[in-house]
C-alpha cells in the first residue's frame, strides 16, 4: 500500500477530495493521511498530491505486517499473556519482572 501524509491544510484538503472522488483506489483515511491501494492509479494519486503540494505531501509504501513472520514468539505470548492477566491495573514492568517475559527496555532496543 501507499500511505500519504499531509502537512498543511490546503494539502488535507486536497487529500479529502481525492478520497471521496477515487473510493474505489483509497483502502483506508486517518485525517491527514490515507493508506493508497498499490496500483498505478494509487500512484498517480499521490504523485499528483506531491506535485501539487511539493513539500507537504509525504508518500511512503508500506508493507503488511505479519506477526507471525515478523515478530519473535517471546514478544507475541507476552502480549497475548499481558492481556491476559487478572489485575488490569499492573504495568507491563511490574507484571514481566521475576517472568520469562521480555522486559520493556529489552523490547525497546531490539529492531524487528
Amino acid at each position: 500500500m501507499l500511505l500519504v501524509v499531509t502537512y498543511s491544510k490546503g494539502a488535507r484538503t486536497s487529500l479529502r477530495n481525492v478520497c471521496r472522488t477515487h473510493e474505489e483506489t483509497i483502502v483506508r483515511r486517518f485525517g491527514r493521511a490515507a493508506l493508497l491501494a498499490e496500483t498505478e492509479h494509487g500512484a498517480f494519486l499521490a504523485l499528483r498530491l506531491r506535485e501539487k503540494h511539493p513539500d507537504d505531501v509525504q508518500v511512503e509504501r508500506t508493507a503488511p505486517f505479519n506477526e507471525f513472520r515478523d515478530v519473535p514468539t517471546a514478544v507475541r505470548e507476552a502480549a497475548a499473556a499481558y492481556e491476559g492477566r487478572e489485575d488490569r491495573n499492573v504495568p507491563y514492568a511490574k507484571f514481566a519482572a521475576g517472568s520469562d517475559h521480555p522486559s520493556p527496555a529489552a523490547l525497546k532496543r531490539r529492531e524487528l
